[in-house]
């Protein structure tokens, strides 16, 4: 499984309708096939005074699906915000490899 993490420092003057949009953005990536499941979330530690930040997690398969989705989708969509929010809203990409995950009850 691969995650493509995107994080986004939102400006205050536009966030109530930046989180509105983003919930159908996120839906607009899932609609494309190539991710089985997005985790949004809000980053709980604090930045400069006037910014929110938060991350989505696409979870894909492979990363011929990411390789994918930055050829065929990434540039229209991030487009349509670039369009509605221009420079209040930025945005850092990073590709995870995941490799194991823990529980409380599990033992080692």
């Amino acid at each position: 499984m691969i995650i493509y993490n995107v994080t986004f420092n939102v400006e205050d003057s536009v966030h109530d309708h930046w989180r509105e949009w983003m919930q159908q953005h996120i839906c607009q990536v899932l609609a494309t096939g190539l991710f089985v499941k997005a985790v949004f979330s809000k980053v709980l530690i604090e930045e400069e005074m006037g910014v929110n930040t938060y991350s989505v997690q696409y979870y894909a398969h492979s990363k011929s699906n990411i390789e994918k989705y930055q050829a065929q989708h990434a540039q229209q969509l991030q487009a349509q915000r670039l369009k509605r929010f221009g420079d209040k809203v930025m945005t850092f990409k990073t590709a995870l490899e995941f490799i194991d995950e823990f529980t409380v009850n599990e033992t080692l």
